[in-house]
């Protein structure tokens, strides 16, 4: 089976999250570690929400991590086809998840194929951990994490243009309550918008938006601040005594949750002090906090030389919007990078695609990290 027919068949499962869950490719992908020679364990954490974890320990030495997630963003409409038959279109190869980040799983599992066949060129542990529910909070991720696995060095697969993503954003989704007093609304006065409370509050958040962009990290820009839904009123003639506020902090390496939830509370206690009564009912899920490794690091330096060999350019590391599982296998002291084929720009769009010779670069890409890192 090449990386593209191997492609071909992850991209068939229909696991759009929210929706369908990502047991049947799972299970796919548990079948395939097995016949590539892994020791497999099928780790299901929620119906239908299963972590699969290849193994293949071949002497002493580092423990090496391969990781993507199985799942995918819903597919919604403006595709000029069914998003779950990959298709060619030149060289790009289109379908749902093509990009993110069944690409990178399928180059991931031709990896873990060629370093299985070939024992004698390395030593230590070599895993594949392939988690569900990402794309929503990193539920599987998170709940590998959990368990305190002994990770040396990973590589997170997401579209990176194949070249090493040293530096990511977390984010931190808290709910704001921002309080009022009902009434008829023939008589607002009796009462206390909500809405307009809500709508005094929104400049001071703004302030702290502004105040955050002073920050500048080299690789991921500035953190921010802004609101992403807002809730009010339970009928069209009462004055709303509650306006429901979902914000969405984005951190950038160095801050942690703690520090960016104390700056809103102290925002919302400063506006309390002018009468606006708000407070953090609580926080959304998200995939979770900031995390970044040195560009020093032999990791980034192995990455930066396997891209180079096999025709990336002139990488450079580089640093990533958006948030990812990598600050889960940091979290238990792993150092590593975010590295996939494909372009994040395409991703979560309709006809979302790869192109071919980047799947294809991205197998021997893997390859040589891992072998950088376990080389005997």
């Amino acid at each position: 089976m090449t990386v593209v027919e191997t492609l071909e068949r992850l991209v068939a499962f229909d696991t759009q999250n929210p929706g369908q869950v990502e047991e049947p490719c799972a299970l796919w992908v548990a079948e395939r570690l097995r016949a590539i020679g892994a020791e497999t364990t099928s780790d299901g954490f929620a119906p239908g929400r299963i972590n699969v974890i290849g193994t293949i320990a071949n002497g002493p030495g580092p423990v090496f991590a391969f990781n993507t997630h199985m799942d995918v963003v819903p597919a919604g409409d403006g595709w000029s086809g069914d998003p779950f038959i990959l298709r060619e279109m030149g060289e790009r190869l289109v379908g749902r998840g093509a990009c993110d980040a069944k690409g990178s799983l399928a180059a991931m599992l031709h990896a873990i194929e060629r370093l299985s066949r070939d024992r004698s060129s390395w030593s230590g542990t070599l895993l594949g951990v392939f988690v569900a529910d990402e794309e929503v909070s990193s539920r599987g991720a998170k709940h590998y994490a959990a368990g305190r696995p002994r990770i040396d060095y990973v590589v997170v697969g997401e579209p990176s243009g194949n070249a090493p993503i040293i530096a990511h954003k977390g984010s931190l989704r808290p709910r704001v309550h921002v309080m009022g007093r009902t009434a008829h609304s023939g008589t607002p006065d009796l009462g206390l918008n909500a809405i307009f409370q809500a709508g005094k509050l929104l400049p001071r958040l703004a302030a702290l938006h502004e105040r955050l962009r002073g920050i500048e990290h080299p690789l991921v820009g500035s953190p921010s601040l802004t609101v992403t839904r807002a809730a009010a009123g339970i009928a069209d003639n009462i004055v709303p005594d509650l306006c429901e506020l979902l914000l969405d902090r984005r951190l950038v390496p160095g801050e942690t949750e703690e520090a960016a939830l104390a700056d809103i509370v102290a925002v919302l206690e400063q506006a309390g002090e002018d009468g606006i009564t708000a407070y953090v009912a609580g926080l959304n899920p998200t995939t979770g906090g900031p995390a970044e490794t040195p560009p020093d690091n032999p990791i980034v330096q192995a990455a930066l030389d396997a891209a180079r060999r096999h025709g990336v350019g002139d990488p450079v590391p580089i640093g990533f919007q958006g948030a990812c599982d990598f600050v889960h296998f940091r979290s238990v002291g792993a150092e590593g990078v975010v590295l996939g084929p494909g372009d994040l720009a395409v991703a979560h769009k309709p006809d979302e695609f790869v192109p071919r010779v980047a799947l294809e670069q991205a197998v021997p890409i893997y390859c040589d990290i891992a072998l950088a890192m376990l080389g005997r």
